[in-house]
């Protein structure tokens, strides 16, 4: 069966040693050579890249966010404008006038 992704071919060139020791580490992993190689330069760029999306708080911001959820802020007459005008653009009414703005309990 065709996969319906499309796929890249990246070539690669080795001296014979490395090529060697990539593959006795596939045969030990139990898959191809291909599979390894693929599988490794994925998990070292998962490394790389994991930090850029990952955001880390201390015990301290966690807590002051944990905080801010369970008590957030009344809305403001800013929020209350711009949940209004989401309101209008939902019902397919943008430009007219509709129910009175939310109450804080709808948000």
């Amino acid at each position: 069966m065709e996969s319906s992704k499309e796929t890249d071919l990246i070539t690669a060139r080795l001296p014979r040693p490395d090529t060697m020791k990539l593959q006795a580490a596939a045969d030990r992993s139990g898959v191809t050579l291909n599979e390894f190689i693929v599988q490794a330069a994925l998990e070292k760029a998962d490394t790389l890249l994991d930090p850029e999306r990952t955001i880390y708080f201390s015990q301290n911001d966690a807590a002051m966010l944990i905080k801010m959820l369970d008590n957030p802020r009344k809305p403001n007459a800013a929020m209350m404008k711009a949940y209004k005008r989401f309101k209008e653009m939902k019902n397919g009414s943008a430009g007219h006038t509709i129910e009175p703005a939310a109450q804080p309990e709808e948000l």
